[in-house]
């Protein structure tokens, strides 16, 4: 059963509040698409043609530009850049698409976004949980998921372990998969891509960064995503997509290079969530949680001690839906997410019936 699909009663109950659900259990953008991207998918929307695999040459430029110009990251080619339908298409089939099966394991954070697990299951391999270097002991699994900012609990990977993740790859010849989705929203701590040359030394080798529109964008709907870094796996993937059909539409292709040459609606999105960050984590405090991690990211991790399924109805008691941690694995089982995706008067709702 679709995870999800779990929630059918508390948000019934949720949804019976006299003034309506607070729904803080999913990161779905709620926010209108900034003007400059509407117009510019409206201006490709007479594209009659066969989209490329690969993205326009325009896109790839695009990507390169604002990866170095908001995160510092250098030394990217175009031809190491390519688009997806949205990143959790490509988490879902990337063990697939680089040709691994039931001989290998795919090595996946202890609390993670549920997709690592089902993409390594898709492809029938094994997935590990682990988060530390000496859970793997001498193994060298083809596969490893990072992901900083996390989701769920928003922790952020320091410099030096995402160095010490690296050197420890390359040694083994292990491909390392970086969900950086939230990278953009940093709010304690200020995240790195494993891109970065503090992280990498300017060396792009056996790294992927899956990065994502959705969310800095508000794109979700558009399914707008692309995967960067070590050239030589980014040519596999392209070859093997290439025959797959898995072709981003030329008019969403527009709107990205709109979305990733424009800096303003990306900086006006990340205000609008830190504003609804800045009232929602007091309030969760003042009610007796406590948040743990959440230093960046979309989430706040939020726990009262007991069971999550218990956390879940008492919160949806009073109108406010969130997500078992449970969701994201064993970790998670007395802890809850709970989103800022919610428009402000929502947000505003929240706060007072938690107060």
């Amino acid at each position: 059963m679709f995870p999800w699909d779990t929630l059918a009663d508390v948000t019934a109950l949720a949804r019976a509040h006299p003034d309506g659900i607070v729904d803080l259990s999913v990161g779905t953008p709620v926010d209108p698409v900034a003007p400059v991207i509407r117009d510019a998918l409206a201006a490709a929307s007479a594209a009659p043609g066969y989209p490329t695999t690969a993205g326009t040459p325009v896109l790839r430029e695009a990507v390169v530009a604002a990866l170095q110009r908001r995160y510092a990251i250098t030394g990217l080619s175009p031809d190491a850049v390519l688009p997806v339908i949205g990143t959790k298409e490509l988490i879902a089939w990337l063990p697939t698409l680089l040709g691994l099966g039931g001989a290998d394991t795919v090595v996946v954070p202890e609390l993670a976004y549920p997709t690592y697990e089902v993409g390594a299951l898709l492809a029938g391999a094994a997935v590990l949980r682990a988060d530390s270097l000496t859970q793997l002991g001498p193994a060298a699994p083809p596969l490893v998921y990072l992901n900083s900012p996390s989701n769920p609990t928003g922790k952020v990977l320091g410099a030096d372990h995402l160095r010490k993740v690296v050197g420890w790859a390359r040694d083994r010849g292990v491909l390392i998969a970086s969900d950086e989705c939230y990278l953009g929203l940093g709010w304690d701590a200020a995240p790195l891509s494993v891109l970065h040359p503090d992280v990498c030394d300017g060396d792009h080798t056996g790294l992927l960064a899956v990065q994502s529109l959705s969310k800095t964008s508000s794109l979700a709907g558009y399914r707008a995503g692309f995967v960067a870094g070590d050239a030589a796996v980014v040519a596999e993937l392209l070859a093997v997509r290439k025959h797959a059909g898995m072709m981003v539409p030329t008019p969403v292709q527009a709107a990205m290079v709109a979305a990733l040459d424009d800096d303003a609606h990306e900086q006006s999105q990340r205000e609008r969530y830190a504003r609804r960050r800045e009232v929602l984590l007091p309030a969760l405090r003042s009610a007796g949680f406590t948040v743990d991690h959440s230093e960046a990211g979309l989430y706040l991790w939020a726990t009262r001690g007991e069971p999550c399924r218990d956390t879940v109805a008492w919160l949806a008691q009073r109108g406010i839906l969130v997500a078992p941690g449970e969701f994201y694995g064993p970790r998670g089982a007395r802890h809850v997410r709970v989103a800022l995706t919610a428009t402000d008067e929502r947000i505003a709702a929240a706060v007072q019936r938690l107060s």
